[in-house]
């Protein structure tokens, strides 16, 4: 199935498996390559070195193109772009809209740019800048996220643009691929349905906390970090929401220390982070350092498997999904699903 994003991303399914902190790491990201579709390397958890060594391993595993998902904010921003250039990565994806200057150096050195985006303005903005296509998110996806659903976003920027729109959000089968294709998206992205296979390295705990769970049990919440961040409901979840602000100040320094043991930041690039995402918004300090540091909630669970002290990002399709196929499985059934739904329209014609 032949669309703009297989021909600018080279691969041969429409399908983006996206850039999940904890979780799209080489094994992910290769297999999903392996199978025809876009892995993207979750880059913002890694420290340069990691970052290097994981490109290195996806080549190993692979010779299908792939990409690497970075913050535009991030301090080492430049650093991080060499790295893909010098790794020979097809795509560079970004959480938050890009410099026009790095997306510049990007495409001079012929890597794809897809920055994600949640709102027709923002994919506006950065098509204006030189973006190679948009990957636009509604409401329904997983972890921070907007207030309009997928069905009413996707068309208003596929109105808008004139580069590819990949869809996101509440996707997870061949049926939800054609209905994106026939909003006019090039492609549908995916995190939590590549979360649960079997290929993620998420432990089995924790992927069955998500398959245990119906559409009612993912929520969306402002108390980890004062966000909208859409996740399971969990007891964690529930007593953050119930704390008040000097115990949330207290769990928020002892989860920022930890967080910043292991990914070597200072406590002034913290804070400077968490400044960040406060720009424009009515946070707390608490809030601020949870926002600094939500990475860290989201590796109790997606590395260490403690449930009861991290968060679980989720879209609400974890609420229908009930098996672990591998991604080679799962990007085969939905592409068979496609074709089964495409020619069954084709039928009524």
């Amino acid at each position: 199935m032949e669309t703009a994003l297989t021909r600018l991303a080279g691969v041969r399914h429409p399908i983006v498996q996206t850039g999940m902190g904890w979780v799209a790491g080489p094994r992910l990201v290769s297999a999903t390559a392996a199978a025809g579709a876009l892995g993207i390397l979750a880059s913002a958890t890694m420290t340069l070195d990691q970052l290097r060594a994981a490109i290195a391993e996806v080549r190993c595993r692979t010779d299908a193109p792939f990409g690497v998902n970075l913050r535009a904010d991030a301090a080492d921003a430049g650093d991080r772009v060499r790295l893909i250039i010098d790794g020979g990565v097809r795509v560079a994806s970004f959480a938050l809209a890009p410099s026009p200057g790095l997306i510049a150096e990007l495409k001079e050195a012929g890597v794809v740019v897809i920055p994600s985006v949640g709102a027709r303005r923002h994919a506006e903005k950065v098509a204006a800048w030189g973006a190679d296509a948009v990957i636009v998110q509604g409401g329904e996806g997983g972890g921070h996220t907007g207030e309009v659903a997928t069905s009413v976003l996707l068309p208003q920027v596929v109105d808008a643009v004139r580069i590819p729109v990949v869809a996101a959000g509440g996707f997870f089968d061949g049926r939800g691929l054609v209905a994106a294709l026939a909003y006019g998206a090039a492609g549908v992205a995916m995190g939590t349905r590549f979360l649960l296979t079997s290929d993620s390295t998420v432990p089995d705990a924790v992927k069955a906390r998500y398959l245990a769970a119906t559409v009612g049990d993912v929520t969306v919440t402002r108390a980890v970090d004062g966000l909208p961040h859409r996740m399971l409901r969990t007891d964690l979840v529930a007593a953050v929401e119930r704390s008040g602000r000097a115990r949330s100040l207290l769990h928020a320094v002892r989860r920022a220390a930890g967080f910043r043991k292991l990914s070597g930041l200072t406590w002034r690039q913290m804070v400077r982070d968490g400044l960040a995402l406060r720009h424009g918004k009515e946070l707390s300090w608490s809030q601020v350092l949870l926002a600094a540091n939500t990475p860290m909630l989201l590796r109790s669970a997606m590395v260490d498997g403690r449930t009861d002290l991290g968060v679980m990002a989720s879209g609400q399709v974890a609420g229908v999904i009930d098996d672990l196929p591998s991604c080679a499985e799962l990007v085969a059934r939905i592409m068979k699903e496609a074709e089964e739904t495409r020619d069954r329209l084709m039928a009524l014609e």
